[in-house]
């Protein structure tokens, strides 16, 4: 199943030709995912507190579209296209009006506080095979 998130470009979301700074999209499509963990039950500060683990942005591969502008109401849909013990594939894309505006491809690892790599945390297998089923 795809997740929805809602946001609005605000003006200091734009660049000085009045449409959205390029690097902003990464941080939208960010936000996007830690709404959608959260949304999954993963509290990612605990994650980081106990077991000393978070989420690394491994690797992105982007697509710009077309421009989003100032005080467009954007969506922002994640939706999982594979999952591994070690790591955790999106596809995300940004649109505005049905209107696809970014496009990304995004791999998720965790890592320890000394930034090894460590294998997902057991508990969101089970949280993202029951997303996943939902997918079509």
């Amino acid at each position: 199943m795809a997740h929805r998130f809602t946001l609005r470009v605000y003006y200091e979301d734009t660049d000085l030709a009045g449409i959205v700074y390029y690097a902003n999209y990464l941080k939208f499509i960010e936000r996007a995912r830690s709404e959608w963990v959260r949304e999954l039950g993963v509290d990612q500060r605990a994650m980081q507190e106990g077991a000393g683990l978070v989420f690394a942005v491994r690797r992105v591969e982007a697509d710009y579209i077309a421009p989003a502008r100032h005080d467009d109401l954007l969506e922002v849909e994640s939706r999982v296209l594979a999952a591994s013990p070690a790591r955790l594939t999106l596809a995300q894309v940004v649109m505005h009006d049905r209107r696809l505006l970014f496009s990304a491809r995004v791999t998720l690892v965790c890592i320890d506080a000394a930034g090894r790599p460590r294998r997902l945390p057991a508990a969101l297998a089970p949280l993202i095979a029951a997303g996943r089923a939902g997918q079509g």
